[in-house]
């Protein structure tokens, strides 16, 4: 985008990514910026239309471009969708004090059967978000479920659950398939949130900076499980994941504990 070089992330956070559905980055916006995004969100962005490549979606100088080019939110968007997504929609979501109601958990998509391509939500947050303020709650390690919409919305209260309390200027990513929702908001103070979300235009594959791609960490943070899961699901969800990396990375061979490989098995050869 418009400023310097993008930092890429690594392959660990890659692998946090996939294993979470989401990453999440702290007070990475300047606090002048933070506080010229709490009147331009107040006044609205105007919206474009669907599938703008996001070098043609916002103009020159625009709050929104500037904040896509600061080079960690640049770094992390090329790292997940690659260069030149195409912008799916944006939206600006208000929360006036003591107001609103809780959102039921949902996932913004219908049943997405790809297994190799995913879409990404940028949520940025302008200011301080304080537990009574109601900010986005969301459930790790839910996005590879292939549910449909709001069936997740009799679901509350999950084991594990993140309601989000950050520092002005953080910016999340999320998996498109995460199942997540706004809170209300209990304070004296209007909540802001900026979403954006991106549909990439290439393969993402090895997008990332890869030096660390043989760590250790990565099967770590790739083999993570979560409270609400269950015993034996929770499997299935490191099987899916590893489904992902091998994906990611073009590495057939990748697997934890062999999931993949068992179920793989397809011998050939007839028996002598």
């Amino acid at each position: 985008m418009d400023n310097d070089r993008p930092i890429l992330l690594s392959s660990v956070q890659m692998a946090r990514f996939v294993a979470r559905g989401s990453l999440r980055l702290d007070a990475v916006v300047p606090a002048a910026m933070n506080a010229e995004a709490m009147t331009v969100l107040a006044q609205g962005v105007p919206d474009i239309p669907y599938g703008v490549p996001l070098s043609a979606a916002y103009e020159q100088g625009s709050f929104p471009r500037r904040l896509l080019g600061l080079p960690e939110v640049a770094g992390a968007l090329r790292s997940l969708v690659g260069p030149e997504p195409a912008v799916d929609h944006h939206a600006v979501h208000i929360r006036e004090p003591h107001g609103g109601e809780a959102q039921a958990l949902h996932a913004d998509a219908i049943i997405d059967v790809r297994a190799h391509a995913f879409d990404v939500q940028l949520m940025y947050y302008p200011q301080d978000v304080t537990l009574d303020m109601g900010g986005t709650l969301s459930i790790p390690g839910s996005h590879l479920r292939r549910t449909n919409e709001t069936d997740t919305g009799r679901y509350q209260n999950l084991r594990g659950q993140d309601r989000l309390v950050c520092p002005a200027g953080t910016v999340v990513f999320l998996h498109h398939g995460i199942w997540h929702g706004g809170r209300r908001n209990d304070s004296d103070e209007t909540r802001y949130m900026f979403k954006i979300r991106f549909n990439p235009a290439v393969r993402q594959r090895l997008l990332w900076d890869t030096s660390d791609l043989r760590d250790p960490q990565v099967a770590a943070e790739l083999g993570a499980v979560f409270p609400w899961y269950e015993q034996a699901t929770a499997r299935l969800e490191v099987y899916n994941r590893v489904l992902l990396w091998r994906a990611l990375t073009g590495d057939d061979g990748f697997d934890l504990d062999h999931w993949v490989t068992r179920v793989a098995n397809r011998p050939q050869e007839a028996a002598v």
